[in-house]
């Protein structure tokens, strides 16, 4: 399951994501360690033209629902197997925020901040991969969670779908692994997917 410091994984999705906020490129990839955040990846569902949605004028200047991008909804699956030790759904999906800031969203960021790791990953999925070894993948789309805790998944199972819940300014599917569920005070751990880390800006495509 790892190599060296690296939990191994394969990556969580078919089709078309860019690469953004890899730890292939900073450490810490947020800029925090806090929530065990040091090597967590985020992936941007994209069409061909490598577009989350179309960007109009509009876009810089006020929120967009969510149904408006590509990857809303997208399947999101197990990238190892293992043990689901959390599964959380019901958090809406809020509008995506592209363009100047909002204070209307930045208000709800430290409202999320002040619930914890859980408040800002949304929606979201654990899952027990080996013995201390756990990974998340965070701000699936409310009423698309699938499994549930106690569950075992092979790789490829199907999660839920790519959302806009939690800490999110688009729909996307952020990912980290960590060494224990009290988020608060583990570890983030190292990963790579299919044997290598994306670098920001990447484009990874699968069938």
């Amino acid at each position: 399951m790892r190599d060296g410091a690296a939990v191994q994984l394969t990556y969580p999705f078919t089709g078309r994501w860019l690469v953004q906020n890899s730890p292939a490129d900073r450490v810490p990839s947020h800029r925090t360690h806090l929530f065990a955040t040091t090597y967590s990846i985020d992936f941007v569902p994209v069409d061909a033209r490598g577009r989350s949605a179309p960007l109009r004028l509009a876009s810089l200047l006020v929120p967009e629902p969510p149904q408006r991008f590509t990857g809303f909804g997208r399947p999101v699956l197990a990238p190892a197997p293992g043990t689901v030790l959390a599964a959380h759904d019901g958090e809406e999906d809020h509008d995506a925020q592209r363009g100047l800031p909002s204070v209307a969203y930045a208000v709800t960021q430290r409202r999320r901040l002040r619930g914890g790791w859980a408040g800002l990953a949304g929606n979201h999925v654990v899952i027990e991969v080996a013995p201390g070894v756990l990974v998340a993948l965070c701000h699936l789309r409310r009423g698309t969670v699938a499994v549930t805790p106690g569950q075992h998944v092979d790789v490829g199972a199907l999660l839920g779908g790519c959302g806009n819940s939690g800490n999110s300014t688009e729909p996307h599917l952020h990912v980290q692994a960590f060494d224990g569920m009290d988020v608060a005070t583990a570890t983030g751990l190292p990963v790579a997917f299919d044997g290598a880390l994306p670098r920001n800006g990447h484009i990874v495509e699968l069938p």
